[in-house]
């Protein structure tokens, strides 16, 4: 009895806590032809939702979300291909469309920045420490005269 009890908390833990697919495609939005819909699928994890930002469409319920579902499915039912379907919402929509960027054009630039900065951070820092290695040491210079006088008169009060 004890171990039924064990094994139906393990399978209610495990069926609570195991990620499931959000999907928000609705069943008025499927395709008939099963092929059609697998690469509608693909492709919609691959777009952004421009409401939610860090969703895809295929995850995301708002309006936008749902009419850009329905574009790409109008354009895989016009006969177009996966690459012409992608770039017709990229030319409607703009390249912040996609969830994975091109890194062509303009994008170089973001996609180069990061390495770029820490490249100019470590220069910057070796340069840093090299310059505090040869300077002298404050210790190592000793007081001066006037210095040695003043610290005099200071103790002597």
């Amino acid at each position: 009895m004890r171990r039924l009890i064990l094994a139906l908390a393990a399978l209610l833990a495990v069926s609570v806590f195991a990620p499931a697919p959000v999907l928000a495609v609705e069943p008025d939005e499927v395709l008939a032809d099963p092929l059609l819909e697998a690469r509608a699928r693909e492709l919609s994890k691959d777009l952004r939702c421009l409401v939610c930002r860090n969703e895809s469409i295929d995850e995301s319920n708002a309006e936008l979300a749902r009419d850009l579902r329905l574009l790409l499915r109008e354009r895989l039912l016009a006969g177009d291909s996966d690459r012409e379907a992608m770039a017709f919402i990229v030319d409607r929509y703009g390249e912040y469309v996609l969830l994975r960027p091109t890194a062509s054009g303009a994008n170089w630039l973001l996609w180069a920045a990061a390495p770029l900065m820490l490249l100019a951070a470590l220069v910057i820092a070796v340069f840093y420490l090299r310059g505090r290695a040869r300077a002298p040491k404050a210790a190592e210079q000793g007081l001066s005269a006037e210095e040695q006088e003043r610290l005099r008169k200071i103790l002597e009060d």
